[in-house]
């Protein structure tokens, strides 16, 4: 389940739909969260936008290759629109039957979400500008 939210994530909720079976020893969670910093720059707050369809249709391909690669249920959620500071961007959930699979799909998941899902981020900083890039950095 790749999916762009709006609203604020409920990571309780989204775990829980992840849904470890009984069969899963093991479920890593990750939450990436709006600092106060970038590059040396103090960071007031930010906004997503995502070219949606494609994001979608893209994370869903990285999930699919999470499950093949990793043998783990594997979910990620990345907020869209204004968010301020410490609140969750993106989530990420890996179960697997051991620990060592699900760390390293989480950690994946991530990776691969950065790098091809089409995201950008305008952080808005405290002594300047607003400036867009893509939410890798």
């Amino acid at each position: 389940m790749f999916a762009l939210a709006y609203e604020a994530l409920d990571v309780q909720e989204l775990s829980g739909k992840l849904g470890p079976g009984l069969d899963a020893g093991a479920l890593v969670c990750f939450e990436g969260r709006v600092r106060n910093h970038h590059q040396g720059r103090a960071v007031r707050g930010l906004d997503y936008e995502a070219h949606e369809a494609l994001a979608l249709a893209e994370g869903e391909k990285i999930l699919i290759e999470a499950h093949a690669r990793f043998a783990v249920s594997a979910a990620c959620v990345h907020r869209l629109g204004s968010l301020g500071l410490g609140e969750i961007a993106v989530w990420v959930g890996a179960a697997g039957s051991h620990r060592e699979e699900s760390f390293a799909a989480c950690r994946w998941v991530i990776d691969e979400v950065k790098a091809r899902v089409p995201i950008w981020k305008r952080e808005y900083y405290v002594d300047g500008d607003p400036v867009w890039q893509h939410p890798q950095a």
